[in-house]
């Protein structure tokens, strides 16, 4: 079996704040193979976009990967320095930001901001550049590719901004992309045209994509397998259609259970009691155990321990019906 693409284990990455530090990414481990779909999912806070930016040294101070490791392809990003670091991202590994603007200039026309990126990595003649600009918003749906690198990004609809920012992380064909909430801001139509075009890039190109999200029904449809997280750690991960239909974490299946889709019309949408605990002021033991209608004793008292396999949970009293 070849070694996985991606190795991460016990990444923790801090924030020193004047009400102390808060532990965004507390102990993340996970691994990604080529050609396959990690949905890292859960609510707001829990850690999911921090864990993206840690793995290609995007934390900014006061943040800071304190402990950990992140191989890529058997190389160890953490602790690289800033230079060596600006070859790999982009190159190696590309990022897809929930605003299309994060990514593009707005002053700039989409093609001299193509060849800009691919010139950041490669000597490539603007001939070369164009045709591989062409190739890849051909790739990502976008009509008439050949006029549209000559507009600007506020001429392109939200939809069509996100599809070019994601024609930019594949300029190099890198062997990596980390994909942040991509589709958040887009009407259903469109979230799905673009899931679509993921599915097949990813597909024909073999290339490994990390697919972050709170919407699990957005995940369920792309994602091999999927890891959820609370409170800055891994509860829940496996192979995406055995978490959904038997959920071993109570966090788990109550985001399921909170899916508007599962509901009947005119039926109450159901919801996890409470809120996520401030990760300057974690609970000792399991963080969900506030929240969690199957908590005991141990559950308050010391973290529970991550079962090893290809389930993979952390619970003292884990669920084990079909939902």
């Amino acid at each position: 079996m070849s070694a996985p693409l991606l190795e991460v284990r016990d990444l923790k990455t801090h924030f020193a704040t004047k009400g102390g530090v808060a532990k965004a990414v507390d102990g993340v481990s996970f691994t990604l193979n080529r050609g396959e779909v990690l949905g890292l999912v859960g609510e707001s806070g829990s850690g999911k976009s921090v864990t993206g930016f840690s793995l290609i040294g995007l934390i900014e101070a006061p943040g800071r990967v304190v402990g950990g490791s992140v191989k890529l392809e058997g190389r160890e990003l953490v602790g690289l320095p800033s230079s060596e670091l600006r070859k790999i991202r982009g190159r190696h590994i590309s990022m897809v930001f929930q605003d299309p603007m994060m990514t593009l200039n707005p002053v700039l026309k989409i093609g001299t901001q193509m060849r800009l990126a691919l010139e950041a990595h490669e000597r490539i003649s603007s001939r070369a550049a164009r045709d591989r600009s062409i190739e890849v918003l051909t790739k990502v749906g976008i009509p008439d590719p050949a006029s549209r690198l000559e507009a600007y990004p506020h001429q392109f609809s939200g939809g069509m901004r996100q599809r070019v920012a994601i024609a930019v992380a594949l300029l190099h064909r890198p062997a990596l992309i980390i994909a942040d909430e991509p589709t958040t801001a887009l009407d259903v139509s469109i979230q799905a045209q673009i899931l679509a075009e993921m599915k097949t890039l990813v597909s024909e190109s073999d290339t490994s994509l990390i697919w972050i999200s709170h919407d699990l029904a957005t995940v369920s449809s792309l994602a091999s397998r999927i890891a959820v997280m609370y409170a800055g750690r891994v509860v829940e991960s496996g192979p995406t259609a055995a978490v959904l239909r038997s959920p071993r974490h109570p966090y788990t299946r109550g985001l399921i259970e909170s899916l508007p889709t599962l509901a009947e019309p005119g039926q109450e949408l159901s919801s996890i009691p409470g809120s996520t605990p401030s990760i300057l002021k974690l609970p000792p033991g399991c963080a969900f155990a506030p929240r969690c209608p199957r908590a005991g004793e141990p559950c308050t008292l010391e973290l529970p321990p991550l079962t090893n396999g290809q389930r993979e949970f952390r619970c003292h009293y884990p669920l084990s019906a079909e939902v």
